[in-house]
């Protein structure tokens, strides 16, 4: 059998990197980069900061600063204008999944045209377009290494899975010191969402040697670190840790696939608009509990890397000790459920049905050890709401 990977052209990685954008540009060719961003990173200073640099190498640097959490269709046409007007030939995504999901699916329509629901799963998208350097600023996405973008339909509420070579980076910087002023709510979310990108391409049906090696490695690695960085975001070794591995974690899923949590985990975003890792560890410990009897051993791996069982320990009980450890965890970082968020107990309900098909439509489910229906999937979401 052979494994296709991908991976961004050029990866910088370590503190201080993003100094080395002018240069990542440069190799790229470009001379009119435009930066994407959200209002918050120019409120920082930091878009400023970038673009100052840019232009003190003497490129003719754009910004678009009108990125939204979880982007929209709606979102988007501003974007595509300012792309075009700027005449821009690269797109610097800045920020959190969010921003660099933005650049993404503007690099394409750019290129392209047509509206992005023309692009969602399971078309394969290979066609032509700008080129993009994402640069993250928190660690769990793993959107700088991957070949996904999320866009949520403004018309239909459908959080859409649009995937294929098309939105992988060109090349990304990954800069831990960019992570160090995180709050601990966005430290935890984003932190689990990269624990769930790792684990879950290692039981996807699709993983491969490449992949599982990147997410054994990266489970390891954040097991160790994420109470670190949410009892104290200034440990600074354990930032980068986890930042390293959230872009691990992003390379394996690329390569690999994720599953049901993130097909469970999109319509709840759409819907009751909560950052997408959020309503990934709302949901974790309780499709793993469900998934693991379709791939034990490798649920167990997946244990014994998270560092709660050994070697001799059997197979089941490694698989039933992760299932502990990930609820012990999700209450260790405070993971409201929707009940605590004040979501309403009838809409939860009457929204389920619909969520199920939407998971379904994803394509993620279908890569679960264990491939619910949608009358499971609908008990998975009335399981999690208290």
């Amino acid at each position: 059998m052979v494994t296709s990977l991908m991976l961004p052209r050029n990866l910088r990685v370590g503190g201080g990197a993003i100094e080395e954008l002018p240069d990542v540009l440069a190799r790229l060719g470009s001379t009119r980069p435009l930066l994407v961003t959200d209002s918050f990173l120019v409120g920082t200073g930091l878009a400023e900061r970038l673009l100052a640099g840019l232009r003190n190498a003497g490129l003719d640097a754009g910004l678009f600063a009108g990125t939204v959490p979880d982007p929209t269709t709606d979102s988007l046409v501003a974007g595509v204008r300012q792309v075009q007007a700027h005449r821009a030939d690269c797109l610097v995504g800045l920020g959190g999944g969010s921003p660099m999901d933005t650049a993404k699916a503007l690099a394409l329509l750019a290129v392209q045209g047509g509206e992005m629901r023309d692009y969602k799963a399971p078309r394969d998208n290979r066609g032509p377009a700008l080129p993009v350097v994402a640069i993250p600023t928190t660690a769990g996405s793993g959107s700088e290494a991957t070949q996904f973008t999320i866009i949520t339909d403004s018309a239909s509420d459908e959080k859409m899975l649009c995937t294929g070579q098309a939105f992988l980076p060109a090349a990304a910087i990954v800069d831990y010191e960019l992570t160090v002023s995180m709050p601990p709510r966005l430290t935890a979310d984003t932190g689990v969402d990269a624990l769930t990108h790792a684990v879950e391409a290692f039981v996807s049906r699709k993983a491969n040697v490449f992949s599982d090696g990147l997410a054994l490695t990266a489970i390891s690695t954040i097991s160790r670190n994420i109470r670190r960085v949410y009892e104290n975001g200034e440990d600074r070794q354990a930032r980068k840790a986890m930042m390293f591995a959230a872009t691990q974690a992003g390379i394996a899923f690329s390569n690999s696939s994720v599953a049901l949590v993130h097909g469970m985990s999109r319509p709840i975003g759409a819907h009751f608009h909560l950052a997408h890792g959020l309503s990934n560890a709302m949901l974790f410990p309780a499709v793993t509990a469900f998934s693991v009897g379709g791939a034990e051993a490798r649920y167990a791996e997946c244990a014994r890397a998270y560092g709660v069982a050994g070697e001799a320990d059997p197979d089941a009980l490694a698989a039933g000790r992760l299932v502990e450890a990930l609820a012990v965890l999700c209450k260790d970082l405070d993971v409201p459920t929707p009940q605590s968020l004040g979501i309403e107990q009838a809409r939860w309900q009457e929204l389920a049905p619909l969520m199920a098909q939407q998971a379904l439509t994803s394509g993620s489910p279908g890569n679960n050890p264990v491939i619910p229906t949608a009358e499971e999937i609908e008990k998975l979401y009335a399981q999690i709401y208290s």
